[in-house]
């Protein structure tokens, strides 16, 4: 008895300090990726910037404050969202390589957004829809994600078995996809090349009104999945183990669905698609923590999440070169490896 209780306290402190480690390095790199850019930016201009912009060159203030600082606060968002999105996905249908986009949500935001630029952009012209601005694409992106979660959430109420609703997915995102690619088809060479660039994900793209609409909707997201970690502990052991426990299954399923239609929607509809964070973080999660505790995993994700879309983001910035690298291309380079090796060890960290 004894021995299992310091035990217990063992893997608490070590759970403790790998917390705490995270919660130091996400600033570190934050304060990176200010630095980092085409312009350079001194850590001591940078500061003065932040806590006395009037002692400081009006340029420097503009850059770190409407663009770079703006930046930083999206990528954090981003890889919270969507690591926390594919970690409930992965724990619901049991399988370490589902992702936050596995139902089919990015796929409607896709769509949303095609028809805004390709079908609209293709009669009237880019130039026409530019007038929008950004927030009718923003709405686009979110009705197609709703529409698809509507749907999904309709199939779960008549359909118990996950493996198939995961099936359903797939086809309504494969669907999905390939009405995308009529509209492509179809479209001008002007209005193909932006929806290729938004395919490409931007995290620079996000202003501070769009971010005072994101921060709230992740936020939202985030609760939601807090919520329901105990429902998420209880789906590791197998769906009629929970419901052996009084669990009730379909409203279980439901929030999840809706936390993470809420979280991969809502960054897919300001940044764009951005792949395999979602795949990749959960899995870093387990083995740091070597729990499978959702109340500790979620912070755990959230953390690794954000220091990894902020590692991205400064990889991407070519430091010492005026180029930026598409997002979606250095999040798949840091994922990719991690999803083989996932293959490859034919296993996760914790049993699913």
């Amino acid at each position: 008895m004894r021995q299992g209780v310091l035990t217990y306290k063992n893997e608490t402190k070590r759970e403790l300090k790998v917390l705490v480690l995270l919660a130091v390095l996400l600033p570190v790199f934050f304060l990176i990726d200010l630095r980092i850019g085409s312009y350079s930016i001194s850590f001591s201009d940078l500061l003065k910037a932040i806590f006395s912009p009037s002692t400081l060159d009006n340029q420097v203030v503009l850059i770190v404050n409407q663009y770079r600082i703006p930046k930083a606060f999206t990528a954090i968002l981003a890889g919270a969202a969507l690591s926390v999105s594919g970690l409930q996905m992965q724990t619901v249908f049991r399988n370490p390589l589902a992702g936050p986009y596995i139902l089919g949500v990015s796929s409607g935001a896709s769509l949303g957004v095609a028809l805004v630029v390709l079908g609209t952009g293709g009669f009237i012209g880019w130039e026409s829809v530019s007038i929008l601005s950004s927030w009718g694409i923003v709405a686009a992106a979110w009705l197609g994600s709703a529409l698809v979660l509507m749907l999904i959430i309709a199939i779960s109420a008549r359909i118990r078995e996950i493996m198939t609703i995961l099936i359903m997915g797939i086809l309504i995102s494969s669907a999905i996809s390939a009405l995308v690619n009529i509209l492509q088809y179809y479209s001008n060479e002007a209005t193909l090349k932006s929806f290729v660039i938004w395919t490409m994900g931007s995290l620079g793209s996000v202003t501070n009104p769009q971010l005072s609409v994101l921060i709230p909707s992740v936020l939202v997201g985030i609760a939601i999945a807090f919520l329901c970690s105990k429902f998420l502990d209880a789906f590791l052991l197998g769906e009629n183990y929970a419901q052996s426990l009084g669990m009730n299954i379909r409203f279980a399923r439901t929030m999840v669905f809706f936390s993470t239609a809420i979280l991969a929607g809502s960054i897919t509809a300001f940044c764009g698609p951005i792949g395999f964070i979602g795949i990749a973080v959960p899995h870093i999660a387990r083995i740091m923590l070597q729990s499978a505790k959702h109340s500790l995993l979620i912070p755990a994700t959230i953390l690794i999440g954000a220091i990894i879309m902020l590692l991205s983001d400064i990889l991407s910035q070519l430091p010492g070169s005026q180029r930026i690298l598409p997002i979606n291309s250095v999040t798949a380079l840091l994922g990719i490896p991690i999803v083989i090796w996932i293959i490859i060890r034919n296993k996760s960290s914790v049993n699913f």
